[in-house]
């Protein structure tokens, strides 16, 4: 592992609202800082903790991202509750420049099918919510790809992409799960354990474009850090093993995984650039056409920017074309 990349990194999954970090978060951030880390998503797991990612990404703008999302092992009898209580907090994830996602939501039967009906009945929601708001998937399964990848199929034409969290699979369910082209796959510590086969697998099967990094903080940390309190710090040591696995460097890998998390989270510069040069004609080379977005000439630039800035969440889509319910979108007069 070289001693400083030239090319920052992100992770796309770190709970720091977990009690774990309540002592020292300051810290955990400087930390990932200064080792390269230029954003990292918190997934949410309730509503206490879709609240809590929130709250952070308020503290924190720019940097950190928020979700919202019912994770499946939270799912009990009052799951309804839980999730009407969960969407009326989706608008909040427009907040800033967005990046807001749906998650950590999808299916786990690997202690229990006690909720089985209800964690399907859920997720599907959620699902849901993705096409309606065209917010990202931050999706977690496990002992469940069958039942997951049956429920996403209904909506494949219309989802606007997200992540496979977690992915520890084999070849084949790497690429069944590639079949959902607007997707990645999450890769976290467990590529740098000694007993992984994800080195051979993902080299074999997934292409460097279809990947994002992650910690999964507190948990999963990666070797030399196996068994401690895992931190985005840490995710230097996944990229170092991901450049050896595709023998690349690691600030090939970085600035890779980088694009890509940008893309699914629909971060990207370019589309907010291209939009501000273009007012009154998108460009079709980006999937634009000239009814795709209109504003009223007296609106000046900065003013367009901002109201981007605050509401393109809401129309971009897998394509980072502007696809709202709506094709014509007018800017506020506020």
């Amino acid at each position: 592992m070289t001693s400083k990349l030239s090319v920052k990194y992100i992770d796309t999954h770190c709970h720091l609202d977990g009690e774990e970090f309540h002592d020292d978060l300051e810290a955990v951030i400087q930390r990932a800082q200064e080792a390269g880390c230029d954003k990292i998503f918190v997934p949410a797991i309730d509503l206490n903790s879709s609240q809590a990612s929130i709250d952070l990404a308020r503290r924190y703008p720019g940097f950190i991202y928020p979700m919202a999302g019912l994770h499946p092992e939270e799912v009990r009898a009052d799951w309804r509750k839980q999730l009407q209580a969960i969407r009326s907090l989706l608008p909040l994830l427009s907040e800033g420049v967005g990046g807001g996602s749906i998650g950590e939501v999808g299916l786990d039967f690997y202690w229990s099918r006690e909720y089985e009906a209800e964690q399907l009945e859920a997720f599907e929601e959620q699902v849901r919510w993705s096409v309606e708001t065209r917010l990202p998937l931050m999706i977690h399964c496990r002992k469940a790809q069958n039942e997951m990848v049956m429920i996403l199929k209904k909506y494949a034409r219309e989802l606007p992409g997200g992540v496979f969290h977690c992915f520890t699979g084999n070849e084949v369910e790497a690429r069944q799960l590639l079949d959902f082209q607007n997707f990645v796959l999450g890769i976290g510590g467990v590529l740098t354990f000694k007993k992984s086969h994800l080195p051979e697998t993902l080299a074999a099967a997934v292409p460097l474009e279809r990947i994002v990094l992650e910690t999964d903080a507190p948990y999963m940390a990666p070797v030399p850090h196996r068994g401690q309190r895992n931190e985005p710090a840490f995710v230097r040591h996944v990229i170092s093993r991901m450049a050896e696995a595709y023998g690349v460097s690691e600030e090939e890998v970085a600035r890779i995984t980088t694009e890509n998390a940008l893309r699914i989270f629909c971060l990207e510069p370019a589309l907010l650039t291209e939009m501000i040069k273009n007012i009154n004609l998108c460009p079709p080379a980006l999937g634009f056409s000239s009814k795709s977005i209109t504003f009223a000439p007296a609106y000046k630039k900065g003013e367009v920017l901002e109201w981007l800035k605050r509401h393109a969440w809401k129309a971009c889509n897998r394509q980072n074309r502007f696809a709202g319910s709506n094709p014509v979108l007018s800017a506020p007069k506020n």
